[in-house]
């Protein structure tokens, strides 16, 4: 047979190459991550369908390795888009003197806050202005912002940021309040003793002994599955797929948490590790709402998730057998200097000189026995 005449009957007939290429085609967009469509939906409303901002800054997002750090440059980028716009230009067309200008806007400016008895969703610039961490994300979300036009641009982005000063963060301090371990025990007990909801109790007191023992950001125990539990060399395991800096690893989960886990799973086998009642999947504000209401029924200081993080790798730090390295890799720190800073910020408190000198200044003026002030 010819390479021109008809194949036999019958007779495969290979396939044209081209004939792979058909209508089906699926919008890139499909495969961006929640922070970076989320961000892509926010800047449609105020540009073009034509403007490159809203694909260029969702696409930038994407491109980011891990979600804590998509989640942060989209809310930094969104407190520079409003900027920009609200002073008449295009963020993509920003220099140096308006980038500059944006730093000392952050330092006094009021941020957005929920107006009290208002209407569903109304905020108001009425609360304080930025924190010095605060206006750093959003000058690097800015920066970060510009090095990725850079590198995608045929031509090369200068970065109006390049110049710009940032704020100061002393690494060693930290706002959020710690707890003791006694502290820790009283917190807990609240959690699985104090809710008229059982499931609730059992929720909340196991979502809590799993953080607080698997040393876990809340992103990663909120984008669990109960697929995710294992077991592995005698262990019982949780296998995360979201870890600071991307990949996978496996968490070891000790008794007593892997105890209060399966009283609250009560035999499911499926769906989100932690559930809302529906079964969908629950969100950190719920989290929050969560954690400050039982600090304020256990009388303690009220703090976010990331807390529960900062406390258990300082408590590990101070037991006698303490391996720094170890409680690094526990800890998902790539830097040893990051873990060690939670020992350190509790030693400037324990080790604090202030003590013995409010001991003497107590002594000296203490009542003697006449009921007179000592000398």
């Amino acid at each position: 047979m010819s390479a021109f005449s008809a194949p036999a009957e019958g007779a495969l007939v290979p396939r044209d190459p081209r004939g792979t290429l058909t209508t089906v085609r699926r919008d890139p967009r499909d495969h961006w991550p929640e922070h970076a469509h989320k961000l892509y939906v926010y800047l449609l409303a105020f540009y073009a369908e034509d403007d490159p901002l809203p694909t260029l800054a969702a696409s930038w997002i994407a491109h980011q390795r891990s979600s804590n750090t998509m989640k942060a440059y989209a809310r930094g980028f969104r407190v520079f888009e409003e900027f920009a716009r609200e002073h008449g230009a295009h963020p993509m067309a920003v220099k140096f003197g308006l980038a500059d200008t944006f730093r000392m806007y952050l330092e006094t400016t009021p941020t957005w806050v929920r107006v009290r008895g208002g209407q569903r969703g109304e905020m108001a610039r009425s609360g304080k202005p930025y924190s010095e961490a605060s206006q750093k994300n959003a000058l690097s979300a800015a920066s970060s912002f510009f090095l990725y036009l850079d590198k995608v641009s045929d031509d090369g982005v200068k970065n109006p940021f390049d110049a710009v000063q940032r704020p100061y963060v002393d690494p060693d301090y930290s706002p959020t309040p710690g707890y003791t371990e006694e502290e820790w025990a009283r917190f807990l007990t609240v959690a699985r003793d104090q809710h008229r909801v059982a499931a609730y109790r059992k929720r909340a007191y196991a979502m809590l002994l799993v953080l607080y023992t698997c040393c876990l950001r809340i992103d990663s125990l909120l984008n669990a599955r109960v697929e995710d539990l294992g077991y592995d060399k005698g262990h019982r395991v949780l296998h995360l797929e979201k870890v600071k800096g991307g990949g996978r690893k496996k968490k070891p989960i000790p008794p007593v948490a892997w105890d209060a886990l399966q009283d609250y799973l009560g035999g499911r086998t499926e769906g989100w590790l932690f559930c809302t009642v529906s079964g969908g999947q629950l969100d950190e504000p719920a989290v929050w709402r969560l954690l400050q209401s039982l600090a304020k029924r256990a009388g303690l200081p009220l703090r976010g998730p990331h807390g529960t993080k900062v406390d258990a790798i300082t408590h590990a730090l101070s037991k006698k057998d303490a391996r720094p390295d170890k409680v690094q890799r526990w800890a998902d720190h790539r830097d040893s200097r990051t873990t060690q800073r939670y020992n350190q910020r509790k030693e400037l408190l324990d080790d604090s000189p202030g003590y013995g000198l409010g001991a003497d200044v107590a002594g000296a003026l203490a009542p003697d026995t006449d009921g007179r002030n000592q000398p």
